[in-house]
């Protein structure tokens, strides 16, 4: 029986090229069989959690006696296409690699304007020492062979033992003589070949959309695309059967060997706070707990009430059992300063029904006059940080945001930002030039 994991896969969250939602090509895979998916979004992990929780939700496989076999196997990775002609796809085995990739990506968004990154060849000599890569040379019969065959030989000195040529094969009417180079060409540089499927789709069905997402992304119409469209619809997600008529069997093998290297999950993932915030001697829960006495015989001067002293306590028990110091401790921070400063700021939201956020100066709901609720706000069974909203004045919030950059360093910071989707308005704009629909046109006819 033929198994296979498809190593090489873009989902909508490579915009304007991906044409499938993470969970649909999570869904898909999982029906037809596949031992793992890799997504790989180029220069981007930002569909990645919620193929994660599409992967939770799958039920277990039946074996073939009936017993319930595994789910679906999750690859976490990236695709990078480089200035000068390297192509990559990185995958991680490890939580190592995952950092790697990460700060891969981060170095090459930073280089380029938004929406944008830049690499080179040279960004990928060192600090990946635990990714796996997938090399795609070039099918542009204008590169010199030697360029590719030196390509190749690069990577193998780079990725010992830990790269592969991918060999994509989609039904054209050169496949046999680009299988055949391929398999030359990974001989020559002494590279073991996996088969991939660039995949952009979860079915067939959503060639259409690809096609007209390709002619938004470069501003042409799909009358005028031509070459830049793909030649047909095999991009998707496709049977074991069909692979197996494609693709020699050791390069399917060769799929689930890379597969099998891989064994870092989402969920192995935990919050790392500075650890600068608690002084030398004590410890985070030491400190968070002084902090809040502190600030509790500033809120209450004469004496603090007996039920809001049992609520502080149960409330600094439970974020000690969950380690949660160093949330409270840097929010604490951030907080402390702008009123240093007198900048204007107000912690909301489910945060309110804290006693020690109250205590610290974070939120302004006094538990001895309101009914606090701390299991809107935290609780054992979510198993992660609470939210904690904090509104800075609109006029002075740069200097929040440089005091972080400047206390915690740029390497340790960022700037988080919503996933961009398309509104209904210039959704409509682009799908009308891309269909050579005059605007006008498109006016009178609504």
């Amino acid at each position: 029986m033929t198994e296979y994991a498809e190593l090489h896969c873009l989902s909508n969250f490579s915009f304007l090229r991906g044409a499938s939602h993470p969970a649909e090509l999570v869904t898909r895979a999982h029906e037809l069989g596949y031992r793992a998916l890799a997504l790989t979004d180029e220069c981007s992990m930002a569909g990645v959690v919620r193929a994660y929780e599409a992967v939770r939700s799958l039920p277990p496989r039946q074996g073939p006696v009936g017993a319930q076999g595994v789910g679906l196997q999750l690859i976490v990775g990236a695709e990078f296409r480089c200035h000068d002609g390297l192509h990559l796809v990185l995958l991680a085995p490890d939580q190592r690699a995952y950092s790697q990739i990460c700060q891969l990506i981060t170095r090459g968004r930073r280089r380029a304007v938004k929406g944008r990154y830049q690499l080179t060849a040279t960004d990928f000599s060192s600090g990946l020492e635990h990714c796996l890569a997938l090399w795609l040379p070039s099918s542009n019969t204008t590169v010199a062979p030697e360029y590719t065959l030196s390509q190749g030989q690069w990577l193998r000195e780079h990725f010992p033992n830990r790269v592969w040529l991918a060999v994509e094969l989609h039904r054209g009417s050169g496949d046999e003589a680009k299988l055949a180079h391929s398999l030359q060409l990974a001989t020559r540089c002494a590279l073991p070949a996996v088969a991939t499927g660039d995949v952009h789709m979860h079915r067939r069905n959503r060639r259409r959309l690809q096609n007209l997402l390709t002619a938004i992304r470069h501003g042409c119409t799909l009358d005028t695309a031509g070459e830049r469209l793909f030649a047909n619809g095999e991009r998707h997600l496709r049977p074991l059967a069909t692979l197996a008529q494609l693709y020699p069997p050791e390069l399917l093998a060769a799929s689930v060997a890379v597969a099998e290297r891989c064994h870092f999950d989402l969920g192995q993932l935990h919050y790392q706070y500075p650890a600068e915030l608690v002084p030398a001697g004590s410890t985070a829960a030491a400190h968070l707990r002084a902090l809040t006495a502190m600030g509790a015989q500033q809120r209450w001067p004469q004496t603090v009430p007996t039920p809001v002293a049992a609520l502080l306590e149960k409330e600094l028990l439970l974020i000690a059992e969950l380690k949660y110091e160093h949330f409270f401790l840097t929010v604490h921070d951030i907080v402390a300063f702008a009123r240093q400063r007198g900048i204007l700021c107000q912690g909301r939201g489910s945060a309110a029904n804290s006693a020690v956020c109250y205590a610290l100066g974070i939120t302004e709901v006094d538990p001895a006059r309101m009914n606090l609720l701390i299991e809107r706000f935290i609780s054992r069974e979510r198993r992660e940080p609470p939210d904690i909203d904090v509104d800075f004045e609109h006029e002075r919030r740069e200097e929040v945001i440089q005091y972080i950059y400047a206390k915690y360093g740029r390497e340790r910071t960022a700037l988080a930002a919503t996933v961009i989707t398309y509104r209904t308005r210039s959704a409509r704009r682009d799908v009308e030039r891309a269909l050579g629909i005059a605007p006008d046109t498109a006016n009178t006819a609504n």
